[in-house]
């Protein structure tokens, strides 16, 4: 399918995961430490939205394959980086996560840099990036709809995929008790460095 199809379709299934997981982990809710964050991604979604409907496709999926690659790479190899010792630089990662979610729904990228580069510990992380994903998606979403991207296909699909989410959840569960995380991490971003490189391909 086209990327306007298939880009409102994550964002949607993207939130339910996010609405899911934070029902049953409500306590990891950290808005105090995300709001920079959330409110330079919202700024930046409408630039990504421009490139999404005004770039040739084909340039979208050379961009978007080779973000994958690097976001994989980045996973794997777990580069050494400078430390921020200021939460204003917020405002430059959430605008580049704005512009890859409204354009890719890749927002993760540049925000899994900014933590890294903010030294936050394992707990303070998945707190913020819960938070900061369940904002976020509410304004990818909202754009998608301004922009005209929420057609019957769209719905019609996203409706279907509510039951695979669901037995993913729980298959998910599972699997993170069976398979050693860091196991799981490299078969996980191993992947998304083959789906990119059929991307530029």
């Amino acid at each position: 399918m086209s990327l306007r199809t298939a880009t409102p379709i994550v964002a949607l299934t993207g939130f339910i995961i996010s609405s899911l997981i934070l029902i049953f982990d409500q306590d990891s809710i950290d808005l105090k430490s995300a709001w920079r964050l959330i409110i330079s991604t919202v700024i930046g979604v409408p630039f990504g939205l421009l490139l999404l409907q005004y770039a040739p496709e084909k340039t979208v999926k050379l961009g978007l394959g080779i973000i994958l690659i690097l976001y994989g790479l980045f996973n794997l190899i777990s580069p050494k980086f400078p430390q921020l010792h200021h939460e204003r630089y917020a405002v430059f990662f959430g605008l580049v996560a704005g512009v890859l979610g409204g354009a890719y729904n890749i927002n993760g990228l540049p925000i899994a840099v900014y933590g890294v580069m903010r030294r936050w510990s394992a707990s303070y992380f998945r707190a913020t990036m819960q938070c900061y994903f369940l904002f976020s998606g509410i304004a990818t979403i909202a754009g998608h709809g301004f922009a005209g991207l929420w057609t019957p296909q769209v719905w019609r699909l996203f409706l279907w995929s509510i039951p695979g989410i669901i037995i993913g959840i729980y298959v998910g569960g599972k699997i993170n008790r069976l398979i050693p995380q860091p196991m799981f991490n490299r078969i996980i971003f191993s992947l998304l460095i083959t789906v990119g490189y059929i991307f530029i391909l």
